[in-house]
């Protein structure tokens, strides 16, 4: 069928109107972005001010599997990155992250959720922003290349991190948010650089992880920082200096946090926003870093371990629980309480007891010695302290009932 052919204008006009199109779609930083990020984008290019540049350049210069992540990072950056960070930082980071989950079989099978908030980030709380992602790739990799699955590759980049970077704990150290070069020129940090070296390792090499930690013991010995790690759906928890995961001296402090007062509770990091804080107790001022509420986990955690662990001949273990009148049988009417326990003038151990919403089976576990007599101390509603004696007699697993009244 005869077609009549486009007229000069026609062909005037064309090229000039594919040239516009095609410089459009080229400079559109939104272009590949999935449409959940598109609102956060505006506001975060909005906040930017003169650095909004380098943020759309780098969303630009992104190919289309690397889009989301360097979405993600832009979305998400405290207002301090926004302003500084370049464009050859952030794609550099989202390509070695990209890099390692498709190298590694663990990395694979992440899901998309978990890779985003747990292995691309470049910084885990206030440290300064340093560019450590290709170095670090280059530094732990071979470590973990011969691996057959996630947790051979945690220990191997656990138990040779310390060697491998001369990085060791002091007190001598400068600050304690240490950012990993910060750390290395010196060859010192303290628990929170140590545990930010640990999490920008394990993330070099695709493995998941985020501080995790408590800005004040229960027993008021101070604060610690640690590093978690994701393993099938579960997080674990392990240290610079590591024993096996779940497993550490600070695990009897953790599990006795107070679920009811937020500065003894137990905190994980996150990028993206949670709604929630990690306290950092070197600058009380910064509400920038989200966090998770983990204390429950590190409660049952404790508690776990507690039952697995069988008591010497001479001892047994004492299971306690507080309500608000001696009649009552409700779980409604159970207090959450610090419960201290003596043996004489001999401060023996301490815990909180569960509360109402707490599982039945929940209770305040004690290892003490049989046919003893042990002072156990709480304060009631009205701030008295209260004093029970109790004789612990040979039953294993008994139960004591405390109240107010």
């Amino acid at each position: 069928m005869y077609k009549k052919p486009y007229s000069l204008i026609s062909r005037q006009w064309i090229l000039p109107l594919m040239f516009i199109l095609f410089v459009s779609c080229a400079d559109n930083p939104y272009r590949g972005v999935p449409g959940q990020y598109r609102e956060l984008l505006e506001q975060a290019f909005s906040n930017a001010g003169e650095n909004t540049g380098e943020l759309e350049k780098a969303l630009n210069e992104a190919t289309r599997k690397e889009k989301e992540a360097v979405a993600f990072l832009i979305a998400y950056m405290p207002e301090r990155d926004l302003h500084s960070l370049t464009s050859e930082f952030i794609l550099e980071n989202v390509r070695y992250a990209l890099k390692a989950r498709n190298e590694f079989s663990w990395g694979r099978t992440l899901p998309d959720s978990i890779f985003l908030n747990e292995v691309l980030p470049y910084v885990s709380l206030n440290e300064r922003r340093d560019n450590w992602r290709a170095d670090f790739y280059n530094r732990f990799s071979p470590l973990v290349r011969n691996c057959k699955d996630i947790r051979e590759a945690i220990d191997s980049v656990n138990m040779n991190i310390a060697a491998l970077l001369e990085v060791e704990y002091n007190t001598r150290r400068n600050k304690a948010d240490q950012s990993p070069y910060e750390s290395m020129e010196i060859g010192m940090a303290s628990c929170s650089g140590l545990s930010i070296l640990l999490t920008d390792a394990f993330r070099a090499v695709g493995i998941p992880s985020r501080i995790a930690g408590t800005p004040l013991w229960t027993n008021m010995r101070g604060n610690h920082s640690w590093c978690e790690v994701w393993i099938d759906g579960e997080w674990y928890f392990t240290e610079y200096y590591p024993d096996k995961l779940n497993h550490s001296w600070f695990l009897a402090d953790a599990g006795k946090a107070d679920p009811e007062k937020p500065v003894h509770w137990v905190y994980a990091s996150s990028f993206k926003p949670t709604g929630l804080s990690y306290p950092l107790v070197w600058d009380r001022s910064i509400k920038y870093v989200p966090a998770e509420n983990v204390t429950e986990r590190y409660i049952d955690l404790y508690r776990q371990q507690m039952d697995n662990v069988r008591p010497g001949e001479d001892e047994l273990t004492l299971n306690v629980v507080l309500y608000k009148s001696a009649e009552s049988k409700d779980g409604n009417d159970r207090i959450i309480s610090r419960v201290s326990v003596s043996k004489g003038e001999e401060r023996v151990d301490f815990g909180y007891t569960p509360g109402p919403t707490d599982d039945l089976n929940r209770f305040l576990t004690f290892r003490l010695k049989k046919n003893t007599d042990y002072i156990f101390s709480f304060t009631d509603d009205a701030g008295e302290t209260i004093n029970i004696t109790h004789n612990t007699g040979e039953t294993t697993n008994d139960l004591l009932r405390l109240s107010y009244h």
